[in-house]
């Protein structure tokens, strides 16, 4: 079968592996769409510290049962699934707790591991979900788990307000399940067209941070107060510390980005303002019934958020191009049909 194989960073092309054999409790699966996420570009980068060459990128999957045990009655042959790309060892202290998403010795797919940017794949039974989706729907089903677990996170109740730095994928996938939730949401970005897709998403409110003052902008909105919430999703040192001057006393903080560098913050703030500060890191199960229910009410713009479609033979080059010009990109899905 076909691959896209990262040989080392900078250099990915398409290859003949061998088809993988199904284990028992496994289903083997005709790969039909995977999407990309800044750990690709990361990984195609070298800048991912997780990622050991080479590899097969790829986690956010739609795909088709090809063959399954028969014992399995929910799933049969011919289903169309996404599915769950994390690992967990079910021991260690946070697979103990319930936070088996946080996991100790996780190995996501595309990361520690090979992952899905192949014809063919076979994962547990228990890693897939199913819906009254199309194939490119369920390919966004994980990514916008990421952003929904994150919102879950913050505990948002009803009209609360919410700024969400960030209108990437994992960004927008904030911004949907917060309106999903009823909070009033307002989206912070660098790029208009991203922050068109926000309002698209359920975003009340944007402001692009280049051409506002941002803290203006916060205070206006929310009446001096600053939002009750505010999740990063960005991963740079100057939004990690905005988050906690701009959030409102008693506020919540959530980090879904990675900083690239070590942050200073004035940590004065986190006492006088008794915040919340508080990481997320990718999804349960729960994340993925919450996003499959919005996107089976068609609350999220499935197509303005994807950008790019192309196949797998294309695939070295639309990394390329991806390299060179990020911003030129929101969601891009390769086809394996």
């Amino acid at each position: 079968m076909k691959a896209l194989i990262m040989r080392e960073p900078g250099s990915v092309r398409v290859e003949e592996v061998p088809t993988p054999v199904r284990n028992p409790g496994e289903a083997l699966l005709r790969v039909r769409y995977v999407g990309l996420c800044g750990s690709d570009l990361n990984s195609y980068r070298g800048r991912n510290p997780l990622v050991s060459f080479p590899t097969i990128p790829g986690h956010e999957v739609a795909a088709t049962i090809v063959e399954i045990d028969e014992t399995d009655s929910q799933l049969s042959a011919g289903a169309d699934v996404t599915l769950s790309p994390y690992t967990n060892c079910g021991s260690c202290a946070a697979c103990s707790n319930g936070s088996a998403n946080a996991c100790q010795f996780n190995q996501t797919l595309g990361v520690q591991r090979d992952g899905a940017l192949a014809q063919f794949i076979s994962v547990p039974v228990g890693k897939l979900y199913t819906a009254r989706l199309n194939l490119r729907e369920l390919c966004l089903v994980e990514p916008l788990t990421v952003g929904c677990h994150a919102v879950a996170r913050a505990r948002i109740a009803e009209n609360e307000t919410v700024a969400i730095f960030g209108c990437g994928g994992v960004g927008l996938g904030a911004v949907a399940a917060c309106a999903f939730r009823g909070g009033t949401t307002i989206a912070i970005d660098v790029d208009d067209a991203k922050l068109d897709i926000a309002r698209q998403a359920g975003a009340a409110h944007t402001i692009n941070s280049q051409q506002q003052d941002l803290n203006s902008a916060l205070a206006e909105l929310t009446d001096g107060l600053g939002p009750e919430v505010i999740i990063e999703a960005v991963g740079r040192a100057e939004t990690f510390r905005a988050a906690v001057d701009l959030v409102a006393y008693t506020g919540r903080v959530i980090y879904i980005g990675y900083a690239r560098e070590p942050v200073t913050y004035e940590t004065k703030l986190f006492v006088q303002k008794e915040l919340d500060i508080l990481g997320a890191r990718n999804a349960l199960p729960r994340d993925f019934r919450e996003v499959i229910q919005m996107l089976e009410q068609h609350r999220f713009p499935v197509t303005s958020a994807i950008s790019t479609v192309v196949t797998l033979d294309e695939a070295p080059e639309v990394f390329r191009a991806w390299d060179g010009d990020p911003a030129r990109f929101t969601k891009i899905m390769i086809s394996l049909d």
